[in-house]
């Protein structure tokens, strides 16, 4: 039986998540690192005022998803597979031992400014739950402009789904959604359109910034959110990490393989409990926790039940 981590992206944020980390060595030793990386306290960033950057949302995750793992590591609790949803698949570089953290947070910083930068204001992402893809692709047929875009972003379970593009046209995809029988419509902590090709331009220039920085082959195995499989190759990773911004997520696709690959128990990395939800349907003999929700104790000592006999 593996054990799978799971990183949560962008939405997933809230203020103190960082301050709620384990009193642990480990996580005290990666928020220094991170400080010593960016020249800032990375805490300046865990408040709401500070969220409302994607920028500091970005890092924030990244930081979190780390020392929650680091921690983990440090008491005897190890993964045998890695997923993270959007952002969240750079701390799970890190934990897999592709990227080091430092390049990672240099990377994650520009990401985040590079998503600002193409779309500052006016775009954003919405939850669109109670529909199907072929219930919901002809309202974002009628509905997409060039002025007011709408892109299928996310496939995070068969009948919860993720639309980015314009804020008019994402209100109006609302209103018709929910006649069409949504049980439920929302709007993201997002403030930009991301997992389509409107972040193709910010993906290339993340790339060309990546392209400078060693990548290793994964330790334990690394599953691509937006490819629902696991890469194996150096250039495959690096080409996720740079463009997973603008493909479409296929979390349902990849907690699935994972759990094919003999995958039971699944923790997710803070912040927040959505993964959960997301990845428990699928995993229907097995058990996901998420770490925020449990003592240190207990998380570990699942982990060493989940192990194989030596």
């Amino acid at each position: 039986m593996s054990v799978l981590f799971t990183f949560p992206g962008q939405g997933s944020q809230r203020p103190g998540m960082l301050h709620a980390l384990p009193d642990h060595p480990a996580a005290s030793a990666t928020l220094e690192r991170a400080h010593a990386v960016l020249g800032h306290d990375p805490l300046q960033l865990d408040h709401a005022d500070a969220l409302a950057s994607t920028v500091a949302v970005q890092l924030c995750l990244l930081i979190a998803g780390v020392a929650m793992a680091r921690v983990l590591a440090a008491e005897g609790a190890r993964p045998d597979m890695v997923a993270g949803l959007s952002i969240g698949a750079w701390p799970a570089a890190v934990v897999a031992g592709v990227i080091d953290f430092d390049a990672a947070l240099q990377l994650v910083a520009l990401r985040g400014r590079l998503m600002e930068q193409a779309y500052p204001s006016g775009y954003g992402m919405a939850a669109i739950v109670g529909l199907g893809v072929a219930q919901l692709d002809p309202l974002l047929a009628a509905l997409h402009t060039p002025a007011a875009p709408l892109h299928l972003a996310n496939l995070n379970a068969p009948t919860q789904l993720v639309v980015a593009g314009a804020d008019s046209a994402l209100e109006r995809l609302m209103t018709h959604a929910r006649s069409a029988g949504a049980t439920l419509t929302r709007r993201l902590a997002m403030s930009v359109p991301s997992h389509c090709a409107l972040l193709d331009a910010p993906a290339a220039q993340l790339a060309e910034a990546l392209a400078t920085h060693p990548l290793c082959r994964p330790g334990p195995l690394y599953l691509s959110g937006s490819r629902g499989r696991v890469l194996f190759e150096v250039d495959a990773i690096r080409d996720d990490l740079a463009f997973n911004m603008a493909r479409q997520v296929r979390w349902h696709d990849t907690v699935r393989h994972a759990y094919e690959r003999g995958a039971r128990l699944a923790l997710e990395m803070p912040s927040g409990n959505v993964l959960s939800g997301l990845t428990r349907p699928v995993f229907s003999d097995g058990r996901v926790l998420c770490c925020e929700h449990n003592r240190l104790d207990f998380l570990t000592q699942q982990v060493a039940c989940a192990a194989p006999p030596a």
